[in-house]
């Protein structure tokens, strides 16, 4: 499993086709359609193993 920062997925998401929707606070909320996913952006520390696995999961990029 790659370790993955909050601001690097929220790039790949971009290029697959996710919007950012808003910023609340430090999760950036992005939207695709009729789905929302919530990305926690703190600098540049690496998401922990299964949250990374689960936003990959439902943004479509697992």
């Amino acid at each position: 499993m790659l370790n993955m920062s909050g601001k690097q997925l929220i790039k790949l998401l971009k290029d697959k086709g996710w919007i950012l929707d808003r910023i609340e606070g430090s999760h950036h909320i992005m939207v695709k359609r009729n789905k929302t996913l919530s990305v926690p952006v703190h600098g540049n520390k690496d998401l922990g193993k299964g949250l990374l696995h689960a936003l990959m999961k439902q943004g479509g990029l697992k």
